[in-house]
């Protein structure tokens, strides 16, 4: 997660481990970041890692998430396209809202999507 903000610097500042080792179960990372034109922050604690099927799940524990969300659960998996070159990234959102006047987060699932572009031109530049 550390790098994230290097491939995508507009919409991550930063992220910060707070606890614990970077990809490991129980860590809590820091993220500071740019989401509907405001600067945002979250806490999350690593509740899963596999490496074998390139996932990671992170449970949002404080942060801008909060004021709407009871429970926000964020996990990523990526997966090597068959037969070709390059993956597919899969962002899941497992979330209970605060009332039902809150928004389904839409908006955050864009942004997962920008993201996820933006470290794909990121890891390209590279090779």
């Amino acid at each position: 997660p550390h790098q994230v903000s290097k491939a995508t610097p507009g919409k991550i500042q930063g992220c910060d481990l707070h606890e614990g080792d970077w990809g490991k179960v129980g860590s809590i990372v820091f993220w500071n970041y740019v989401h509907d034109g405001e600067a945002k922050v979250a806490k999350e604690r690593v509740e899963a890692v596999d490496p074998e099927k390139n996932l990671i799940k992170f449970r949002v524990i404080e942060g801008d998430l909060m004021k709407e969300y009871k429970s926000f659960v964020i996990t990523i998996q990526v997966t090597p396209k068959h037969g070709g070159a390059g993956s597919v990234v899969h962002w899941h959102f497992e979330y209970e809202k605060i009332n039902e006047e809150v928004a389904h987060p839409e908006t955050l699932l864009q942004f997962a999507v920008e993201i996820s572009k933006e470290i794909d031109e990121h890891l390209l530049a590279e090779e």
